[in-house]
């Protein structure tokens, strides 16, 4: 194979899993139509077509998703050995690419991001915020950020924050002529402001737990939200009742502009882990950024 087949392969997978050839080529730093035209290439020297392409979207043949499952394994190991070799310099340097959800991105990965970036200069981290769960080994990505309870028992995990919380919270605007619910039961009386994980996900269900009695409530309102900050503004706004991480909430209600309530039914659950696959090797900036998320609580 020529050598600038190899590069061609490298086009093809990144075109593949991003779904896309205009995201796939600002990845990597060329235009669209140089891009389209490797493909097509590497298509004509195989004689076998791999990516389907309409106006709007883009599928992998059968020929394209067997060529994928055989390459990426091998990238992946190409990857790894290079930034292995990062050992070899004298200061620790490399890409490392997180992926997490919004209220773990700016309380746990933000805050030691700050401090760790300046001490390392060669280092860069991509963060994809995505309030999904996300395959970090078919997204290539190093490490993912989740609720530990979230995270498959494959991987391995590292405790990154403290025990969350979660909370329900109303306006006075909108206790002024209602009742406050004392059992979640009481809710399919209220307004609540639902919330949704992604774009093709379900309704997240309302999680509460008080002396070994565990509920899920699936509630009602006229309004669906896939962004927490959101659900705090409707909150404040007096749209109904939103059940959010505690952290976002807690000067709101010391303020006196939300109301807690049924902070009885809602115990403390497993903080955020970084969590990556077991038989990914270490490279130096990622151990040093692991050291640096590290809950030592």
């Amino acid at each position: 194979m020529r050598k600038g087949d190899f590069s061609e392969l490298a086009m093809f997978i990144a075109v593949a899993e991003e779904g896309s050839f205009t995201r796939a080529a600002a990845k990597l730093g060329l235009s669209q139509s140089a891009l389209s035209y490797a493909v097509r290439m590497l298509e004509e020297r195989l004689k076998v077509r791999l990516i389907s392409r309409t106006t709007r979207s883009l599928s992998l043949t059968d020929a394209g998703e067997k060529l994928l499952h055989s390459l990426r394994p091998a990238f992946e190991h190409i990857d790894s050995e290079i930034a292995q070799l990062t050992a070899l310099r004298d200061k620790p340097a490399g890409t490392i690419r997180i992926t997490t959800f919004r209220h773990a991105a700016r309380t746990v990965l933000w805050p030691a991001l700050v401090k760790f970036l300046p001490e390392y200069p060669d280092i860069a981290v991509e963060i994809n915020v995505d309030e999904g769960l996300i395959d970090i080994v078919a997204g290539r990505f190093d490490a993912g950020i989740r609720v530990g309870e979230q995270v498959e028992k494959d991987m391995v995990a590292v405790r990154v924050s403290a025990d969350f919380r979660m909370a329900v919270v109303g306006s006075p605007l909108y206790f002024a002529n209602r009742e406050v619910p004392q059992t979640p039961r009481d809710l399919s009386n209220h307004n609540c402001v639902s919330y949704r994980q992604s774009a093709g996900g379900g309704l997240y269900a309302w999680e509460f737990e008080r002396d070994g009695v565990e509920l899920e409530v699936r509630v009602n309102g006229p309004l669906v939200i896939n962004d927490n900050e959101m659900l705090v503004n409707a909150a404040l706004d007096g749209l109904g009742l939103v059940y959010t991480f505690e952290t976002q909430i807690a000067q709101h209600v010391a303020d006196g502009r939300l109301i807690r309530v049924l902070e009885d039914w809602c115990p403390p659950f497993s903080g955020c882990h970084l969590y990556y696959p077991s038989r990914r090797q270490h490279t130096p900036a990622f151990a040093l950024l692991l050291e640096a998320l590290r809950y030592k609580g």
